[in-house]
């Protein structure tokens, strides 16, 4: 039932969007959704749990050019019906601790909420851009996470550690290919925070976050080896845009020097 009304709570929130539009609008974003905005630079933030993704986009968040959309954390760890933009009539529930608690019950749901709520991320980097027009003051957006890492790095880990059935990974991929193939989602950047699984290991027990002490060293290697193979080797999916690689190992002070040094090659990508 869960299945379903992740869904149909997408399919609602579609029509929401088309209820509160203009038609020029509509032929607007659907000129968009076939073919982007070129107008826009979306770069995406990608890295393991605790590389500092989010200490990245807060840093960037001063720049005056770039709009920052952050993971929306807070709408899977309480779903409690009315409180997320796309609520799900769950109760007062952490979708990701139930997952690391069961993966093989909760899998499923966390990453279609996953996928929905990427989906609607990826949309308010471009769509929304489309229609304010001139009215957009952020000519860049910087996003932690994407659609594309929550179905190459997250599903997969699932699935390959026995802890998807098939034919739940198989509705996943379909989804996910319908999106890629019918909506376009560009992606100009990907700023891969390449962190050692030992430093997001000892992060993570530093922020203490109730859902993820469950979760150990094993499953951040096996999170970062699939990193590596998407961003670096490139032997397990495509990539969707050019990869910049930060090590991210070093403390606060240090990183903040480290994301200053990009700076220049970080907001290139509105020129490529």
């Amino acid at each position: 039932m869960i299945i379903i009304r992740l869904f149909f709570s997408g399919f609602k929130a579609f029509f929401r969007f088309l209820n509160k539009t203009t038609r020029e609008d509509r032929v607007a974003t659907g000129k968009l959704m076939r073919s982007g905005d070129s107008r826009r630079t979306v770069i995406c933030v990608e890295g393991n749990i605790a590389s500092g993704k989010t200490t990245c986009l807060d840093y960037f968040s001063n720049t005056s050019n770039i709009q920052v959309l952050t993971e929306p954390v807070s709408a899977r760890q309480n779903t409690k019906h009315g409180t997320s933009k796309t609520c799900l009539c769950m109760s007062s529930l952490s979708l990701q601790a139930l997952m690391y608690q069961d993966p093989q019950r909760w899998g499923i749901s966390l990453q279609t909420y996953i996928q929905l709520t990427m989906l609607d991320k990826h949309l308010s980097a471009t769509v929304s851009s489309l229609l304010a027009g001139s009215r957009q003051t952020a000519p860049v957006t910087m996003m932690e996470r994407s659609i594309f890492s929550a179905k190459h790095i997250f599903v997969e880990n699932l699935y390959r550690s026995g802890k998807m059935l098939e034919v739940d990974y198989i509705i996943l991929n379909e989804w996910f290919d319908w999106i890629t193939t019918n909506v376009s989602l560009p992606v100009n950047l990907i700023v891969y925070l390449q962190t050692s699984p030992q430093t997001c290991y000892e992060r993570l027990k530093q922020r203490c976050r109730e859902e993820e002490m469950v979760i150990p060293l094993e499953y951040l290697e096996f999170i970062h080896q699939l990193h590596e193979d998407w961003l670096i080797k490139g032997t397990s999916a495509p990539v969707p845009a050019p990869v910049l690689v930060i090590p991210a190992d070093y403390d606060l002070q240090k990183m903040l020097h480290k994301y200053e040094e990009h700076r220049e090659k970080i907001l290139a990508a509105t020129n490529s």
